[in-house]
């Protein structure tokens, strides 16, 4: 069962659908939030999951003081969930005082999303299903560039034998992280 593990939300369990989603494991979801909170890139910051699944990624960001989430999922049993984990997180903040953050839910492929949204990102996650090709993730990728801030920081998480990525302009590769089946990769924005 996936959790939010940090945060005011935090060990607050989350809704899954049946099979249609791969969640991040809890532990590499804390190392990669130990690692923004060290960069100071969670508080008040806009965050985009994109492949969202449960929506852990981006919820877990709320939780821990990100000001904004836009989740976007193609699945309509994973959107609905999605929605429906954003629900029980909001009524968790708000009990605890917080009423300012804002999410939500694109039921929409990640493609036809990045070509109509016109907002700009501090974070993105991008986890898509291990079966999308590279090609498909470099072209995600090369449709992100312009939705980032000036010192955004994406992550990257793939199989580990889905070997690299193909980084447009705009994108150059911070760091590569393993973590047995799982590789992170964390991206900055770059001239």
């Amino acid at each position: 069962m996936t959790r939010i593990i940090g945060g005011i939300a935090g060990s607050r369990q989350l809704a899954s659908p049946a099979k249609s989603t791969r969640p991040t494991s809890d532990r590499i979801r804390e190392a990669i939030f130990n690692r923004l909170e060290a960069r100071d890139m969670v508080d008040n910051k806009r965050v985009l999951d994109l492949y969202a699944g449960t929506g852990a990624l981006a919820l877990e960001a709320i939780s821990r003081g990100a000001i904004f989430a836009m989740m976007v999922e193609r699945d309509g049993k994973a959107a609905a969930v999605c929605v429906k984990n954003t629900q029980m997180i909001q009524k968790a903040m708000e009990k605890e005082g917080f009423y300012d953050q804002v999410t939500k839910v694109a039921n929409k492929a990640v493609s036809s999303f990045l070509s109509t949204d016109a907002l700009e990102y501090d974070v993105v996650f991008i986890d898509p299903p291990y079966e999308i090709s590279n090609e498909e993730v470099s072209e995600n990728l090369t449709a992100l560039v312009p939705r980032l801030a000036s010192d955004a920081i994406v992550m990257l998480e793939r199989s580990s034998r889905s070997g690299s990525v193909e980084l447009p302009a705009g994108l150059e590769l911070d760091e590569e992280k393993n973590y047995g089946d799982t590789t992170v990769f964390w991206l900055n924005k770059s001239e």
